[in-house]
């Protein structure tokens, strides 16, 4: 399958993956961030899957989520009848529940199902054994339970059933995880959830305040973001999974099951932007635990619960997507620094506040505290938006959004009442504006740079307008948006910054060896156009009074998006694939924003 092949079904605490031909390949339980029980995704079918499908047939037919839901309906037409294949995971009570419903259309349809469930990322063979007419599977820490009225035949580390269904019948299965040191858990009812589960989800959407001409890819976009928050805390992950590789075959294969503060931060506008306060205060509640603290210990992302150690670890049994090793779980940027997170929460805190988020003096005092120490420290080089592996640097953006975060508090205190010392914040935002634009901007190329005295671009320089931090029409904002769509794009789309295979000044870029190293992101190879910075380049555009330009790029970025609407990080136009961790939060966030700003 390639990535985009795939679906999301999730309860707002774990997600899995369906393909097309309709196996689960991922599925990480009890949360995100849990060791997987399928992970054909990054391995092969021995690491475990789940496939329900017609006997004999590769791909589906069509699919669609039902309506405006994450109810995913996946449908055959074969020569002897039409059958539907319903996958969803309930809101959770108790245990996660991953439940598949077989139902015929029209005719009688033969369908074949086979299992494998491997613990610990593919690398535990359960003990399966039949109790009371159900499979029960037992691996160290982990226990599931599948109940059907199919029989399931075990062989081979492997359980399979062939059974046909007919046009108004429906045949369930319903996946079970729990402790194995609980005893059996409740069942549930298959129908019964379903028809729960569906109006939850358009109860929820039905709350959306967007009303503009994408609206179908925005509602899907923020059902997305939905299904990527962990319920019980409030955090909100990049992606449910990891090590879906930014260049196929490459090493840039990165554990995305965590909360970032950036990306949170900015899940958080696209919420509020469109009507959902309520998540807003329950992220606010995340970040307060969070981060409570000493200020210097804040970190780039914890866990789902704020977890803050995160080793980065490699799964060496796991051959990676496509032969993409290693695959890393883990992430060793929770111990970067990476300035720009003041200004993405401040900005958020300060756009919640506005849509109608309530106040909170104990959240006011600690992010007080948090802005003293950032107060003394912005000014340090640091890793930078893109989490590079390189040495430390002054980067332009991480300076743009420390003056975002002082700007914020400016305004918070002038706009909604909160007491604080507007003349330092207010002489902290000129101090950091004035060294940004002379330090920061090449006048000869009429652009600003990557970082303090290089000569490289990178596409986070489309946010300058966008936060405010010099007006659109400014020569030097529309010098610099020229110079990334002539330096940065490729085939139409933007790229992050230059790579170790993508040179524009070169004559001949297949001179670059891809094993070579990029000085700036200390890493080799190169990888595909990361999505959000395409979506930065057309709001940009409709900001400097190119909207028609804008639409086009947003239109042609929406038609991206799959079957059922997602998106990855990445788009590689040469080969026309998804890249990247998916479905991907930052994507799906900056297609709501575009779609708000052109609106």
């Amino acid at each position: 399958m390639r990535i985009e092949d795939y679906a999301l079904v999730g309860d707002m605490q774990s997600a899995a993956l369906v393909g097309r031909d309709g196996s689960v390949d991922w599925l990480c339980l009890p949360r995100f961030d849990s060791p997987s029980c399928f992970a054909k995704l990054l391995g092969d079918e021995s690491n475990g899957f789940w496939r329900l499908a017609p006997t004999g047939h590769e791909e589906a037919t069509r699919r669609a989520y039902a309506g405006d839901t994450l109810v995913l309906e996946t449908v055959w037409e074969t020569s002897t009848g039409v059958v539907k294949v319903i996958d969803f995971m309930p809101p959770r009570s108790v245990n996660p529940d991953l439940v598949r419903i077989v139902e015929g259309l029209s005719g009688t349809v033969e369908m074949s199902t086979e299992i494998r469930i491997r613990f610990d990322y593919g690398r535990i063979v359960p003990w399966v054994r039949r109790t009371g007419g159900h499979l029960h599977a037992v691996g160290g820490p982990d226990s599931v339970w599948i109940h059907s009225p199919v029989h399931l035949r075990g062989s081979d580390y492997r359980h399979e059933a062939t059974f046909t269904v007919s046009a108004g019948e429906r045949v369930p299965f319903v996946f079970t995880w729990h402790p194995s040191h609980h005893p059996e858990p409740e069942r549930i009812d298959p129908l019964e959830q379903l028809a729960e589960t569906t109006a939850m989800w358009e109860a929820w959407s039905s709350r959306c305040g967007y009303r503009g001409p994408w609206r179908d890819a925005v509602v899907r976009s923020l059902i997305t973001l939905k299904a990527l928050t962990y319920s019980p805390t409030g955090g909100i992950v990049a992606a449910p999974t990891t090590s879906l590789p930014e260049h196929l075959g490459g090493v840039r294969n990165w554990d995305y099951r965590y909360c970032w503060l950036r990306d949170a931060a900015m899940t958080l506008d696209a919420l509020t932007g469109s009507g959902y306060v309520e998540e807003a205060d329950a992220w606010r509640s995340w970040l307060l635990r969070a981060i409570a603290g000493r200020p210097e210990d804040i970190q780039v992302l914890y866990g789902v619960a704020g977890e803050r150690r995160l080793p980065e670890t490699t799964l060496d049994w796991l051959s990676g997507y496509e032969g993409s090793r290693p695959v890393r779980i883990g992430n060793g940027a929770a111990t970067q620094l990476q300035l720009d997170i003041y200004g993405e929460v401040m900005s958020a805190l300060y756009e919640a506040r506005k849509q109608g988020m309530p106040p909170d003096d104990h959240a006011w005092a600690m992010i007080t505290a948090l802005m003293r120490f950032f107060e003394h420290n912005w000014d340090q080089p640091d890793e930078g938006l893109w989490e590079v592996r390189g040495p430390r640097r002054h980067f332009v953006h991480s300076k743009v959004m420390a003056w975002v975060a002082a700007d914020r508090m400016v305004r918070v205190i002038e706009e909604l009442g909160r007491e604080g010392d507007v003349e330092r914040w207010g002489a902290l935002r000129d101090r950091i504006h004035a060294e940004v634009c002379e330090k920061g901007y090449d006048p000869v190329r009429n652009t600003f740079t990557q970082s303090y005295g290089s000569t490289e671009l990178d596409a986070a320089l489309l946010q300058i307008p966008i936060v405010g931090f010099l007006p659109p029409d400014d020569p030097r904002v529309t010098g610099t948006i020229d110079a990334v769509e002539r330096e940065l794009m490729t085939d139409g789309f933007v790229l992050r910054y230059p790579t170790a295979d993508h040179n524009p000044a070169e004559h001949n870029p297949a001179d670059h060896n891809p094993a070579d190293h990029n000085p700036v992101d200390g890493l080799p190879g190169g990888e595909g156009a990361f999505l959000a910075c395409s979506f930065w380049l057309a709001e940009a555009r409709a900001l400097t009074g190119r909207h028609h330009q804008a639409v086009e790029l947003f239109e042609r970025l929406i038609a991206l998006t799959n079957d059922v609407g997602l998106l990855a990080e990445e788009y590689d136009p040469r080969t026309r694939r998804q890249l990247g961790n998916f479905p991907q939060a930052f994507s799906h966030i900056h297609l709501i924003n575009t779609a708000l700003a052109l609106r």
